[in-house]
């Protein structure tokens, strides 16, 4: 029979790496979104300068992304009704941020609905998230 040590640090490294494996950088839920937006007319790539916009902005319901993130999406936010701590949505300072897809479809169908109690388009999701990602 092998130590534990000998069989538990090889298969701990083989989980690990797997999860990575399976894991997706921003990048390719940014190329994701691409693909979707270009079906939208004039559809030209995205602008962090209209993700901005977008984040910052009010919508149909007075509220922003802003107003649970903070005008700093680098920094930690706070649920506006639940008082919830959020992480920040900065890939540059949460590295988990858009890297499970199903994670991405959720927050931002709930969200976008909170927000503008409709769904984002992908042209807004890929502005927002282009906006995060160029956060330093």
């Amino acid at each position: 029979m092998l130590p534990l040590k000998t069989t538990l640090i090889p298969a701990l490294a083989l989980a690990i790496f797997t999860m990575n494996a399976i894991a997706q950088a921003p990048q390719e839920t940014l190329a994701g979104l691409r693909q979707q937006a270009t079906t939208t007319p004039g559809f030209q790539g995205f602008s962090a300068t209209r993700g901005e916009q977008f984040f910052k902005s009010t919508h149909s319901n007075d509220w922003s992304c802003a107003t649970c993130h903070t005008q700093n999406p680098a920094a930690l936010g706070k649920h506006a009704k639940t008082y919830k701590v959020i992480q920040p949505l900065a890939p540059a300072v949460n590295t988990e941020r858009f890297t499970d897809q199903a994670k991405v479809d959720k927050w931002f169908k709930r969200n976008c609905n909170d927000i503008l109690d409709r769904a984002c388009t992908p042209l807004e999701k890929g502005d927002v998230l282009t906006y995060l990602m160029s956060l330093k």
